[in-house]
């Protein structure tokens, strides 16, 4: 069974991230889950860490 797809919002901005559509501009491509998106990846809009993102429910 398969989990799924979630979205983590950046605190800082308010960008989400969604793993279904992934960060393709950023080298993330689509059903890449969160876990899995490397720990130097950057908030496209603000530049925030990985680390100021949450889960959040859409």
């Amino acid at each position: 069974m398969t989990t799924p797809n979630r979205t983590w919002m950046c605190l800082i901005c308010g960008w989400i991230y969604d793993e279904a559509a992934g960060d393709p501009e950023h080298g993330i491509p689509p059903g890449t889950r969160w876990e899995d998106v490397p720990v130097n990846w950057t908030c496209p809009e603000c530049g925030a860490r990985k680390e100021d993102f949450e889960m959040v429910p859409i």
